[in-house]
This record gives C-alpha cells, structure tokens and sequence, in this order.
C-alpha cells in the first residue's frame, strides 16, 4: 500500500511540476506576443490621442476664425455674392 502512495506522490509531483513549467510558458508566449504586437503598432505611425485632440481644437478654432472673417467680409461687401461651401 505505501508504494503505491509514493508512486502515486511522485505522480502528483511530475504533474504539479508539469503544470509550473506550462503556466511559465505560457506567461512568456503571453509577454512574448504584447512584445510583437507593440513593435507592430509603433511602426504604424500613429499620433498619440493628446496629439490629435490639440488639432482637432486647432481645426475648430481655425473653422470659427473662417466664420467670423465671412462675416466681416459680407458686412464690408454685402453685394459680393456668397459662396457656398
């Protein structure tokens, strides 16, 4: 009867073992692939969000700035026909 509690110890131990190495490597496929993924993305070329909000506020700035110059521009000239855009 003891043997085959060892035998059957030293199974849980290989399968214990077994399973340690697997997770490992599974961590290192893991970091592995986020490695690749974020080579891939930064060769991409693609601006930061904080990039583009600062040229999305400087295209409604300059959209705003339009506007008001069309309308200075109609108040000094209101005969000059107006062009659609």
């Amino acid at each position: 009867m003891q043997s085959e509690n060892r035998l059957f110890d030293d199974f849980v131990k290989m399968m214990n073992g077994a399973a340690g190495t697997l997770a490992g490597m599974g961590r290192e496929a893991e970091s592995a692939f986020k490695e690749r993924v974020k080579e891939w993305v930064g060769g991409l070329d693609l601006v930061s969000r904080e990039e583009f909000e600062a040229v999305k506020a400087m295209a409604a700035a300059a959209r705003d700035e339009v506007e008001a110059l069309k309308a200075r521009l109609d108040a000094v000239s209101p005969e000059a026909p107006k062009a659609d855009s």
